[in-house]
């Protein structure tokens, strides 16, 4: 497939279809040393946790978190 002047291409049918992508689904690409990887649905939500992981300052104790969450 090729490349249009704007970046697009076209997921074929089969894999839109294997991957649960239709129209208004949102993707990511994701780099790494082997290439590019699209990321569809809990993959890049998976991703996303990946990437938030220990990003936090830690002020606050599991106890104070916990708090928070209950009110």
């Amino acid at each position: 497939m090729r490349v249009t002047q704007k970046g697009q291409v076209t997921i074929p049918l089969n894999v839109r279809r294997a991957l649960g992508i239709r129209p208004g689904s949102d993707v990511e690409f994701e780099l790494d040393e082997h290439g590019a990887r699209l990321l569809v649905g809990r993959e890049r939500a998976a991703a996303e946790i990946d990437r938030m992981r220990g990003a936090g300052r830690g002020e606050m104790s599991t106890e104070e978190i916990l708090a928070l969450t209950r009110h």
